[in-house]
């Protein structure tokens, strides 16, 4: 048993798991364009996102505590290593909007982990983008529906229409209001001078604003020129899924109520596609 909590523990610290969340979502645009599955532009956005991801978490560790790392830590780093050449390879087999539109977006995942900022901009000394008050989740939404929605559509050299448009809406909302539940959890660690949504409006207020947002994420599937019944269903569904999430979120939540529940249910809403497919 302790060692299957050890690769649990792995799954989840090593960003296996958002990087599954992030490739559904790309899979899911995919499936709503009718389009091919693509291996390429989807393993690439697999192996980016653990690379990406861990990158902004453990920059700063492994930067001061290079030597006297913790064997896990060393683990991931060596994982993570091995997921950035493979991301590497899988880059070399795209298209060079898309490579264009991969650099703006590794652009950005860079300037949120790398102290760059003037002093009177950020709340700490780390001077990124994390650090700039009330930032954080909007980079996070943009970043994620910049590649689960536009990187797989310039892959397939579809137009940019009204449709792609507001997918990537759906796509922005749903990952804000995912981000809702992280948010409640870490007002016990996070500086109050990085105003995060509860921080500023409370916890009430944020679960209110996070059903308001889950019923724009909804009805904006009306507003494309293709409406499909199974999409509309499956998408009630998740906005009821995720309105439950964030309606129970708390402070003192487990440590995988975010991490684990929330963060998959883009893998349960693929699920849900191929199943009503």
């Amino acid at each position: 048993m302790k060692y299957v909590k050890s690769l649990f523990n792995f799954y989840i610290n090593s960003s296996l798991h958002v990087a599954l969340s992030v490739y559904a979502l790309a899979w899911i645009t995919l499936i709503k364009f009718d389009l091919p599955h693509n291996e390429d532009i989807l393993y690439f956005i697999f192996f980016a996102t653990i690379t990406g991801y861990n990158f902004v978490k453990y920059f700063g560790v492994a930067k001061w505590h290079h030597r006297s790392l913790a064997n896990w830590l060393k683990i991931i780093q060596l994982f993570s290593l091995l997921c950035f050449f493979l991301m590497c390879y899988y880059a070399f087999r795209l298209n060079l909007n898309t490579l264009i539109w991969i650099f703006c977006m590794g652009g950005v995942t860079f300037l949120y982990a790398i102290p760059f900022i003037p002093k009177r901009f950020y709340i700490d000394d780390q001077k990124n983008l994390r650090s700039v008050s009330g930032l954080k989740i909007y980079v996070i939404a943009t970043v994620w529906a910049g590649v689960t929605v536009l990187l797989p559509v310039l892959e397939n050299n579809i137009e940019f229409n009204t449709d792609v448009l507001f997918t990537f809406l759906q796509t922005y909302i749903l990952v804000v209001v995912l981000m809702l539940p992280f948010e409640i959890r870490d007002l016990k660690y996070d500086n109050l001078k990085l105003a995060t949504i509860p921080q500023k409006i409370g916890v009430k207020k944020t679960k209110a604003m996070g059903a308001i947002l889950l019923i724009i994420f909804f009805f904006l599937e009306f507003f494309k020129d293709i409406i499909s019944l199974e999409i509309i269903i499956i998408s009630a569904l998740i906005g009821v899924l995720l309105f439950l999430l964030l309606f129970f979120a708390k402070k003192d939540q487990g440590n995988y109520y975010s991490a684990f529940w929330v963060e998959g249910v883009p893998i349960l809403w693929l699920v849900l596609m191929f199943m009503f497919s």
